[in-house]
């Protein structure tokens, strides 16, 4: 777990820009996506919540790497 001096409340958007934009590109590898993604992160008793909404228009083929 991580030190309570590094723990903050919230991203910045800029922050959180980048956080979609990396997560677009694994998500990219499972779903065929459509349109912008969004992000809401609250705080929690026990951390955060993080909630991502994208559009996909198909699941993608894979399977499990050997």
């Amino acid at each position: 777990m991580s030190s309570l001096l590094n723990e903050r409340e919230d991203m910045t958007e800029e922050e959180k820009a980048l956080f979609l934009h990396d997560l677009k590109e694994v998500c990219g590898q499972y779903f065929e996506t459509e349109g912008a993604y969004s992000a809401d992160i609250a705080r929690t008793p026990n951390g955060f919540s993080v909630c991502v909404l994208f559009n996909a228009v198909r699941v993608k083929k894979f399977r499990k790497p050997r």
